[in-house]
């Protein structure tokens, strides 16, 4: 399982961080972020699978291509912001990520504006 090999990675970058803070604390952030890209990269191997979901699905259904795009969007927007925010936590500022995650939220609002319009033209259509 893929979480097995995810989880092992994250362990061994604590532990080089937990030593390299004692000898030099200036590199940790790039084991930090050797360590993210690596997981990152097994991850995108998963999401092909989540794809083909999507993709079965829009067959399925019959619904507008667009509509699945966009959801995807807003997921990607939701995990991008809160990777983003916990950076700027774990370098130590809070105040940053907090922002960051209104910055998402905000962005996922202004994209959702399609499926809530597509959602209304679905409940007209259904009313007499």
């Amino acid at each position: 399982m893929e979480i097995f090999k995810i989880i092992g990675i994250a362990l061994i970058c604590v532990v080089a961080i937990i030593i390299l803070k004692q000898i030099k604390p200036e590199l940790t952030i790039f084991v930090t972020i050797a360590g993210t890209l690596v997981i990152i990269i097994l991850l995108l191997n998963q999401f092909t699978t989540v794809l083909d979901s999507f993709k079965n699905l829009i067959t399925i259904t019959k619904l507008d291509n667009e509509l699945f795009v966009c959801v995807l969007k807003i997921v990607g927007v939701g995990y991008i912001s809160e990777f983003g925010a916990n950076i700027c936590a774990d370098a130590g500022s809070s105040s940053l990520a907090d922002k960051v995650i209104f910055a998402g939220k905000i962005t996922i609002l202004i994209m959702s504006i399609p499926i809530i319009n597509n959602l209304i033209d679905l409940i007209v259509e259904f009313m007499p």
